[in-house]
Parts: structure tokens; C-alpha cells; sequence
């Protein structure tokens, strides 16, 4: 049974963007459904984007993002500081988008449990071609939007905190809240936690 349906692109037009996710998640909290968040957005232009067109193009996808997260994850990712809101936020997008969780788990989370603290360009490399062998759905990508997924993938990490910068390409470890790391295990999602690099995630 394939699962090429699960696999997306979506991500060449809705990075990291923890601002946006942070500014829903506020609107989400103050009790505005999914389209007067929409419509609040873009008539106050909070995200102060200059192009309205790139606004639209990533409201659906952090919409999706935000909602995937529960009261406690909200607050958490609303109140505390950047270095919980971006756990928060990698959790989300891991949940959403299943390729990205795949890199994070198969490449990231694999290279930090050896120690290895090194993201070869190879490395990605073989992890895009092994999944568009295994995937007719990405087999059929453009090589644009596979280099672009490339650059967002690293971009992501970046922004984490998992790449020291884009030349290096020197992996650090992620601090993850202990909050986040209970809160995720109650929820049966434990599995994000080590693909985060958390060898065997939580047990507490």
C-alpha cells in the first residue's frame, strides 16, 4: 500500500514562519474562526508582508499548523520565549508535513544519535532520491521544486536551531522544553521528540 498522497510541497511556500504561526495562534486564542483570522490578516496586513499574493499563498498552511496544536501547545507557543515557540512550531510542521518529518527523523535525528554533527549536501541528496524512487507522486516533481525543497528543508533547520548557518552546515542539538517533551509523550507523539534528536525520546 503506497502513501504518496501524504507527501507535499507545500513547504517551497510556507517556511519555518514562526512569526505568522505565533500571530494566529494569538487570533486563534481570542476566538476567531479560521476565516476571520484569514480576513483579519490580510485587511491589517499583520504579517507586514509587502506582497498581499505571498500572504495568501501561506495562510492556509499555517492555519493548518496552528490548528494542529492543542490549548497547552498554544499557550506554551504564545507565552514563552523563542526557544520554546520554535520547538513548538517544528513539532507542527513535522506533523504536517510528512517528508519533512521523514528528513528530520532519517537524516537529522540519525546523525545527531552517531554524533555526527555534519549535514553533507550528499546527504540530502540521497534522501530526495531515495524517496522519489520509492514515490511515483514525487518522481513527477520539477528539479525547480526539489532544489527549492532543498533550500527550505535547510532554511527550516536554520531557524530552529538544528544548522549553525548555511555554510558549515554544522548541526546542533535542539534544547526542548521538558514541558514539551511530557506534554508530546501524553499525547502518543514521542516520535517527533527523538526525530528532534532526542535519542529514544521521553520516558519520564
Amino acid at each position: 500500500m503506497t502513501m504518496d498522497i501524504e507527501y507535499s510541497s507545500v513547504l517551497t511556500g510556507a517556511g519555518f514562519m514562526l512569526y505568522e504561526v505565533k500571530q494566529v495562534a494569538i487570533l486563534k486564542q481570542q476566538g476567531y474562526s479560521d476565516k476571520e483570522i484569514g480576513y483579519k490578516v490580510l485587511e491589517e496586513n499583520i504579517f507586514q508582508y509587502e506582497k498581499l499574493s505571498s500572504v495568501k499563498r501561506a495562510m492556509p498552511y499555517i492555519l493548518k499548523r496552528v490548528d494542529l496544536l492543542d490549548e497547552l501547545l498554544l499557550q506554551l507557543l504564545i507565552d514563552e520565549p523563542y526557544e520554546v515557540g520554535k520547538v513548538i512550531n517544528l513539532y507542527a510542521i513535522m506533523k504536517f508535513d510528512r517528508l519533512f518529518y521523514e528528513f528530520m527523523q532519517e537524516v537529522v535525528a540519525e546523525k545527531l544519535n552517531n554524533n555526527d554533527y555534519f549535514l553533507d549536501k550528499v546527504d540530502v541528496n540521497v534522501f530526495f532520491a531515495a524517496k522519489m524512487e520509492q514515490s511515483e507522486f514525487m518522481a513527477g516533481w520539477s528539479g525547480t521544486t526539489v532544489a527549492k525543497l532543498k533550500q527550505v528543508f535547510k532554511k527550516i533547520l536554520l531557524n530552529a536551531g538544528l544548522l549553525k548557518d548555511l555554510k558549515s552546515n554544522e548541526l546542533n542539538r535542539l534544547y526542548i522544553d521538558e514541558r514539551i517533551k511530557i506534554h508530546l509523550n501524553h499525547l502518543g507523539d514521542a516520535k517527533y521528540v527523538q526525530a528532534m534528536g532526542e535519542a529514544g525520546g521521553y520516558h519520564g
